[in-house]
């Protein structure tokens, strides 16, 4: 201003020397006059004028300051930081570094550098934006004055003024408010901004951050790479002028400029319109700048950009929606552990308090979206697409129901199914690493992730985990050691378990055997043995992440009854532990996070718990090892198509709500899931789909062969799991799991089994065993101790053993039951008494073929036999049948016959049917040629019917 004004007076100097030169001249004496007097007249206006500029200026001044007076005076860095903290869209990986696609957000930005921009797309901003921004200091002064003069007139024409470093201080530094008020901050800004930037760095912050539209998957984009990338396909590098142009028009109106709609469907000819002709015009100032020639403009004007525009691109949550919510929701937690830490908060606090957690998840949420994060996770690509495969073919799952339900915001009603659902997760057993998961059958139906976040019970594959493991870890049992599998009701409150066949009870059997076919009152038996030492911190420890305190005392849950249930993650990752040598490592799903910069703000580490030792480890394993051998999961080996040394635990629920199949070898666990998301019994149609347990195996096997298609040398290892020193067979009694007595091995009952010898090995002699009278009856095939009124032909002598009542008890536990059902009738003979009523048993029905003489059962409890008499001349007993010798005797010809069952107390039935065995055949009369059979003087047929309807003639 200070120079303007100095020119401006020298000028005026100039003037009067002229003027005076005229005055002394003789011929303009009348013009010096009256010249004398305009020239008055002039500098009196142009002073005033000059006066009223400067007044008109110190209130422009004035106002100025009075506008930014509160202003901040920003430091260098401090702007910098801010032009720079522009939101850029996160990535994820699989394993190996391959991507996946970007994560869910508002607006996608991926940042770029000036020297990976073409030259034609800087020219084609600047020609458009900015003409003089190599030249100013941050504003054009005119084009600033032109503004605010069609602001003051409320001009029509609106062709704005702002600058590349005033668009970049309103997009990061300040807001979009219309006021006269940012518009003053802004130019001061403006000015501070460019002494502390280059033009370079300004204008490449202004390519990052300036809004583009939308791109071929409708979402919002921003920066010139996002641009370039999203509308054409191609790096911001390799634009030609044509798409130069149109993208450099695209900031004056982006959503009237950009060729896609919110869909990510390209516009119809007339919605392209307006941004082909803003191509134009960025075409045309180029070429008045001086950017291009008449022959690249005539050239670049006639080309079909349409062409160009690349076609709708799939997003990681189309191709991929549960991975990517998942590495979402995990990233989010580590991003909000972090902040956390970086408040100076410990991150274990966000576990315990609630409201807490739930702040920072809300933070990191922004922060993992915009922060242009790299996200690497475990997931292998090949195994992941070949699983979800694998399920997506899979055709027994069972039916899909269907229900009527009114959206809340149409207010219509909708019909929706409600298929069964699935939900599987591979482990690595030595690293933790989840390799891959089926999060469900259909994304659109359940976006429920059934691998990692449904909680259900689990059912029979606790037993090893909360029963069998810590017994063993206790020194309780070995692996083959007997347990109880006999009926108990709970005093207290009636609780009366059974077996999956609720009638069935097998007494004492080996602990290997009743795990294989998954028998529920050995585990709940053996469970209450070591209840006390609560066995449920073995759960804790193996991350079950949801028990409640009555998890820890009541006896279901160790057959699955949890309160809240477990996540398929969950109960997978506990089975790895048995495959890792009793170690837990916590299974994870992100490898490593990457800032914008290249640091690596997170890296997963792992952290070994020993659970089990190595010895509990080994022998629980190869007791399941039997689950796939013989039992319950039999199915699922015989459909594998290799063979690895493999061990599994089936489980189903009340009521087949769910049913599961957790398997593992040295190298990965496979887990598997299957239920509908409001839990209802799988039992139905199953003559179409199979039994639910069935089901749980093929699919089980299917996924098992479609991740070994993926990774045969990691699945289909012919590494076996190796036996630890201090496993050791040992031999014991099977009955009581003690060392042999001589009783014992006389009887035939020594085993032998794995035992961990560092715990337990059998040393103390067996007292199962002890000498008894000899004599014993067998009722419903249980041995009892004879009562005085029993008649002896039902009494079995000879001599023997019986349980010790005391041993009896002992096995029984607190839990009780009947010591009979502890062993079948044999060798052994009970010294159990049975409580026998006074009334007599029911009769039983008999029937003969040939001469074999049949009878059906009585319906009494009691009975110890059955007598057979010969009823044709009085009564004589003709044979005695001991109950579980059989129902049948060869009789006699000609004789009528009856059966009596007799009980305990000696009490006979009433006789059943007679049966008579002296019917001749009859006669079967000749047959004339029509095939009518001659009749009778009554006209009846001459053919008779049996005499006794349950008697075959032969």
């Amino acid at each position: 201003m200070k120079e303007w004004l100095q020119q401006f007076k020298q000028r005026i100097e100039q003037f009067n020397e002229k003027i005076e030169t005229i005055e002394t001249s003789q011929r303009y004496k009348f013009i010096r006059i009256t010249g004398s007097v305009l020239w008055n007249l002039t500098l009196i206006f142009v002073i005033s004028l000059l006066i009223g500029i400067v007044f008109v200026g110190a209130i422009g001044a004035g106002y100025f300051a009075s506008l930014v007076k509160d202003d901040p005076l920003y430091a260098g860095e401090e702007m910098r930081e801010q032009i720079y903290s522009y939101e850029e869209t996160s990535e994820i990986y699989f394993a190996d570094e391959i991507y996946i696609g970007k994560l869910r957000t508002d607006l996608e930005r991926r940042e770029t550098t000036l020297d990976a921009v073409s030259p034609l797309l800087i020219n084609a901003v600047l020609a458009t934006e900015d003409e003089y921004f190599l030249e100013h200091n941050g504003i054009v002064p005119k084009a600033v004055l032109r503004g605010l003069l069609q602001d003051f007139t409320n001009s029509s024409t609106q062709t704005g003024g702002s600058t590349l470093t005033q668009q970049l201080i309103k997009n990061q530094i300040l807001t979009n408010e219309v006021s006269y008020e940012r518009k003053a901050r802004e130019i001061l800004l403006a000015f501070r901004l460019e002494k502390f930037m280059t033009k370079d760095e300004i204008l490449e912050a202004y390519l990052n951050i300036i809004p583009y539209g939308r791109n071929a998957s409708g979402k919002n984009i921003a920066g010139v790479e996002t641009a370039a990338q999203g509308i054409f396909g191609i790096s911001a590098a390799d634009l030609s002028l044509p798409q130069a142009a149109y993208i450099a028009g695209i900031p004056q109106a982006p959503f009237a400029h950009t060729p896609f709609t919110n869909k990510g469907v390209l516009k119809d000819p007339e919605g392209l319109q307006p941004g082909i002709d803003r191509m134009k015009i960025v075409l045309s100032r180029m070429l008045e700048v001086g950017y291009i020639t008449k022959a690249e403009y005539e050239e670049a004007i006639n080309y079909d950009i349409t062409k160009d525009f690349r076609e709708p691109e799939a997003q990681a949550t189309d191709n991929y929606p549960w991975l990517t919510y998942e590495l979402e929701n995990r990233a989010k937690e580590i991003i909000a552990n972090i902040l956390a830490e970086k408040d100076g908060i410990d991150p274990k606090r966000l576990i315990e308090e609630e409201n807490l957690k739930d702040k920072y998840l809300i933070l990191a949420d922004r922060n993992v979206r915009s922060g242009g994060y790299r996200i690497y996770s475990t997931i292998d690509k090949d195994m992941y697409d070949a699983m979800q495969k694998a399920a997506n073919n899979f055709q027994y799952y069972g039916h899909t129901f269907t229900t009527t339900i009114t959206d809340p915001e149409t207010k219509e009603e909708k019909t929706v199914e409600m298929p069964v659902q699935v939900g599987s997760i591979v482990i690595e057993n030595k690293t933790g690493k989840i390799l891959s998961f089926v999060g469900g059958r259909d994304f659109e139906i359940s976006q429920l992730n059934h691998a990692t976040q449904a909680n259900r019970p689990n059912g029979s594959t606790m037993k090893p985990l909360l029963a069998y493991g810590p017994a063993i870890e206790y020194g309780v049992i070995g692996a083959g050691s007997p347990v109880v599998d006999v009926k108990f009701t709970r005093s207290y409150d009636g609780y009366s378990p059974s077996n999956y066949i609720e009638s069935e009870e097998r007494g004492l059997m080996p602990a290997r055997e009743a795990l294989a076919h998954s028998q529920n009152l050995t585990a709940l038996r053996l469970y209450d043995s070591i209840l006390d030492r609560q066995p449920a911190t073995f759960l804790e420890k193996m991350g079950f992440s949801s028990l409640s305190e009555g998890d820890y005392v009541n006896l279901a849950t160790a057959i699955g009854g949890l309160t809240n249930g477990t996540t398929v993650e969950e109960n997978t990752n506990a089975f790895s532990t048995f495959a890792n040598d009793g170690q837990f490592i916590d299974a994870y799903m992100i490898e490593k996070i990457v800032d914008l910069d290249g640091n690596v703000i997170y890296e997963h580490k792992p952290e070994p718990v020993q659970v089990f030792s190595k010895e509990t480890s080994y022998m629980v394993t190869d007791m399941l090892r039997d689950v796939l051998d013989y039992g319950t999961g039999a199915r699922a080996k015989s459909m594998l198509k290799f063979s690895s040394d493999f061990a599994a635990k089936t489980g189903t629920t009340q009521e087949y709500k769910d049913v599961w199949l957790v398997g593992y070898n040295p190298n990965i666990t496979l887990g598997v899931w299957m239920g509908y998301d409001q839990p209802k019994t799988l039992y139905q149609f199953n003559n179409t789909y199979y039994q639910p347990s069935t089901r749980v195996n093929m699919l089980w096997a299917n996924l098992m062969n479609s991740i070994y298609d993926a990774e045969p040398e990691l699945v289909g290892t012919k590494e076996r799991f190796k036996q630890p020193e201090n496993v050791v067979y040992a031999s014991f009694c099977g009955i009581s799991g003690m060392a042999p007595s001589t009783a014992c091995s006389n009887a035939g009952y020594v085993r032998s089994d794995l035992f961990n010898r560092n715990v337990f090995v059998p040393s103390q002699t067996d007292d199962s065993l002890i000498s008894a009278s000899g004599e014993s009856v067998i009722v419903n095939g249980k041995a009892y101790q004879p009562l005085n009124s029993t008649p002896r032909e039902f009494v079995v002598s000879g001599g023997g053993f019986g349980i010790n009542p005391d041993f009896a008890k002992r096995m029984l536990g607190r839990l009780g039951g009947d010591p009979s059902k502890l062993l079948p009738s044999g060798k052994v003979v009970s010294t159990a008494t049975f409580n026998a009523d006074s009334s007599a048993p029911q009769a039983v029905t008999a029937t003969l073929q040939g001469n074999t003489l049949t009878w059906t059962r009585s319906g009494s409890n009691d009975v110890v036999g059955y007598r057979v008499y010969d009823i044709t001349n009085g009564r004589t007993l003709i044979s005695t049948v001991r109950d579980g010798e059989g129902r049948s005797v060869t009789v006699p010809n000609n004789g009528t016959f009856t059966v009596v069952a007799v009980d305990i107390t000696g009490l006979e039935s009433a006789n059943s049917n007679p049966i008579a065995s002296n019917v001749e055949i009859p006669t079967i009369p000749e047959v004339p040629i029509d095939g009518v059979p001659p009749e009778d003087e009554n006209g009846g047929s001459n053919e008779q019917p049996p005499t006794n309807p349950e008697q075959t003639v032969q």
